[in-house]
Parts: structure tokens; sequence; C-alpha cells
């Protein structure tokens, strides 16, 4: 490594390990800095994995739709292990010095990482809760798991699976992304039938909505859920127009025995059944995270997955007593979001844009949403596991060190213009950080601290 090269690794690091921003910088207020770096966050969108004892298989429970199984595909330099930003969270995790060689580097990291893991043992997933300021971690898991805790950890299951009752295979040939992920939605349906003591689904799809799609979330709500989780836009376009009623009992019922369902006759089946499990979780106070944003694979459609695709279902007088969120806030297409979270019961949150965005462009973004709707904005990390160079705690470290500067960086900006007093922009900060997760995921916990 050249000493240029380490020399800005070791400036980064520096700045980075504080979770303010330069003191000299006019953009942000030290005392509002440390505010909010002590404030202890509700991160409502993550992938901590389950503790594992050594020599046991690994976890593969923490995502429905894992993306290691796609053809390759190029990600946005924010989430490469590479990028110096898992470094600096690897130096405050784990104190690994960033100015070893590569080879040296790795070495360290591993070791160190895997006496850590062996020290915390099952008290590992705290460990990095308690490290990175977050006091309870909503877990999007298709399970929960030893290590993961209800007191830090709250469960938000799968639920993309509930729409895809009849034979997918013309849905899975339509790319070379869904011909892996459309297997993974069919295993997880039996799965799901099987915990319902059931070989197969019912005969008619008025059947199908009581013994399997409410039974379903009712027995997930009973286990700790406290939201469902929607990776639609992976698999088609979030446009769940309204069905048809009589012809999606028509389609399920030529179907349910054998036979594959046309392109069309599944989209209308989908649509229908979104809006059934968004009904049933609204009688059941499940709020339902959706995934929007510039997504991951060679295949993957960024128009079909835009928030304004979603305004048919969000407009949709029924489906007013569900609660939904925007995960990730839409990324990039903010303005979208922004015009959306007018709609009572539509938030927002920044998991994976605090990782994705450039730190000016997130704090522009949150200004503009604080500045138009304060109550629909929450924090998230989108922390998922990338081995030893980006275990799912440095994503976490990273992702909440970035979100605190920028809303840092919005809220002196908002103060600096006149727009708030210095009151104002710390009950905002409790806010995005918190207690908006408090009110959207109807959490049992103190409304500050």
């Amino acid at each position: 490594m050249n000493s240029k090269h380490t020399t800005r690794l070791l400036l980064s690091a520096g700045l980075a390990f504080c979770a303010c921003a330069r003191p000299n910088d006019l953009r942000i207020d030290s005392d509002l800095a440390s505010y909010i770096k002590d404030i202890k966050a509700i991160d409502v969108h993550a992938h901590p994995l389950r503790y594992v004892a050594e020599g046991a298989p690994a976890d593969s429970e923490s995502d429905a739709l894992p993306l290691d199984g796609l053809p390759p595909f190029a990600v946005p330099y924010g989430l490469r292990p590479e990028n110096p930003q898992y470094r600096d969270a690897q130096r405050a995790l784990f104190g690994i010095s960033i100015a070893d060689s590569d080879a040296a580097f790795e070495r360290s990291l591993k070791k160190v990482r895997t006496d850590v893991l062996r020290e915390k043992g099952e008290h590992f997933g705290e460990w990095v809760l308690d490290q990175t300021g977050i006091e309870v971690m909503l877990a999007n898991r298709i399970v929960m798991g030893a290590g993961l805790p209800s007191s830090r950890f709250r469960w938000v299951s799968f639920v993309d699976a509930l729409m895809l009752p009849l034979d997918t295979r013309t849905e899975a040939a339509r790319t070379p992304d869904t011909r892996t992920m459309y297997p993974l939605e069919e295993k997880l349906l039996k799965r799901y039938l099987a915990d319902l003591q059931l070989s197969k689904i019912p005969a008619t799809l008025d059947a199908y909505e009581r013994q399997v799609v409410a039974a379903t979330l009712e027995r997930q709500k009973a286990a700790g859920a406290v939201g469902i989780k929607f990776e639609a836009a992976y698999l088609r376009s979030l446009d769940f127009e309204p069905a048809d009623a009589t012809a999606a009992h028509t389609i399920y019922a030529k179907y349910s025995a054998g036979g594959v369902p046309t392109h069309a006759e599944y989209t209308l089946l989908e649509d229908y059944l979104f809006r059934v499990i968004a009904r049933q979780a609204g009688r059941l106070g499940l709020p339902i995270q959706i995934h929007s944003a510039e997504g991951f694979g060679g295949f993957y459609s960024p128009e079909g997955a835009a928030p304004h695709q979603l305004e048919s279902v969000f407009n949709d007088s029924t489906l007013r007593a569900t609660t939904f969120v925007i995960v990730h806030g839409g990324w990039p297409r903010v303005d979208e979001t922004m015009a959306l979270l007018s709609k009572p019961n539509v938030y927002a949150d920044i998991s994976m844009m605090d990782i994705l965005a450039e730190s000016k462009a997130l704090a522009n973004t949150m200004r503009k949403w604080l500045n138009d709707s304060p109550e629909k904005v929450m924090f998230g990390t989108d922390a998922f596991d990338g081995g030893d160079a980006q275990g799912w705690g440095q994503v976490a470290w990273v992702a909440q060190r970035n979100a605190r500067n920028a809303l840092t960086e919005a809220l002196t900006g908002m103060m600096h213009d006149g727009e708030i007093t210095r009151e104002r922009a710390e009950e905002l900060a409790r806010m995005v950080m918190r207690e908006n997760a408090i009110k959207a995921y109807h959490l049992a916990l103190p409304a500050s601290k």
C-alpha cells in the first residue's frame, strides 16, 4: 500500500470514527451532532444473522430472496467491501489497523472477528447493537433464532410467497434472475403450508384466503412479528392494480389442482392477493414494508420498483387501515416518495440510502422530507452479511454513522435558515431515529430515551 493511499485511509477513518463531521464544517452544529450521536436508535429494516455455533451450518434464513444465487452483476460502490467506510467500521468494532497491507488486514480481520464471535457467542447481536447505538433492530428474516432476543430484535416476516399459490414456471422463465427467485418463493410457501399442517393449497380461493393467508399472518403475529415485508419488485412491477374478484377466483379454481397460468392470469391473481394480504395486515395491525429502490441483479427493473407504481394501492380506501412503509425511500426517486408521504398511512425509511447516497444528497433528501412530512421519516440500515470484510455489524455501523451525520447536516441547515429552533431540531432528530418507528410499528418502548 503506498503512503498516499495509507494517509488518505487514515484520515478517512479518523473523521469517520466520530459520529460528527469536521468541527470547522459550517454545515454542522457540533452540539446537535453530539445530541444525535447519543440517541438510542430504532433500526426499522435490517437482516441480522442468528447465532451459529462453530462448525454448524451457516444461517440461511436472513432473507427470503438472497441475491447470491443470481448471475453476476455489478453493485454500487457504497456496497462494495473495498469501500473505505467498511475499514472505518472494522476499526471501530474490532480495532483493526487500516494501515496493514491487504493480506495482513484480511488475516487480522478474520482472526479478530472470529475471536469476537466466539467470545460474545449468543450475545454477539446485542453487542453489535450496543456498539452502533441501536436499541432495537427490526429483523427481516424468514424466522428468528438464537442470539436475536425479542428485547432487542423484533421480527418482520416475508409474505411474497402468499401471492404465489399456483405453479410459477411461466413467471420464473421470464429472466435469468427470476429463474432463481421463484423457486425460493415456492419453497417458502410450502414451509408456510407445513406450518399450518397443510399438504397442499385449498381447492378454492376463499378457502386459501382464510386457511392460508389469514392463518399465516395470524400465526406470525402470535410468534412476535411486528410487520410484514414484500420484496415483490425483484419478481414483478409494483403496479398492483385493482383486480376483478370473480376473475381471480376463476383463475385460482382453474389451476389449483394443476396446470400453469399464463403471465396475464398470474398477474391478475397477484394483484388480487396483494390487496387481500394488505387488508389482513391492517386487520392485525401489521405494517407492510415494500422494497422500492434502485435494485440489484442484471434483470431488475428500476422503473417497476419506482414509488409511483404504488399509488393505486395507497389510494385504495379499503386499505386505509393498513400502514405502508416505502423501504429504502424509493431511492433515488426520493421526490416521488415525498409526494406519497401525504397519504395518511404511508411512511418511508432511509435504509440502504444511508449506504448508497452521497452524504450531501442524503442530507438534502432528509431536509426536504422533514420540511414536508416529519412524522413519516424513519431510520434504518438494511444491514446484511457479506462475510468477514462486510459483516452485518459493519454494515449497520456504517449506515448509522452516515445517517446521523446527514441528519445533523439537514437539521443544522434548517436551524441556520431560521426554519426551526434548536428545540425543534432535537425533537425532529428523536422522531427520525426512534419515535416515528415506535408509532408506525406499535412498539412497546419509551417514547424517548
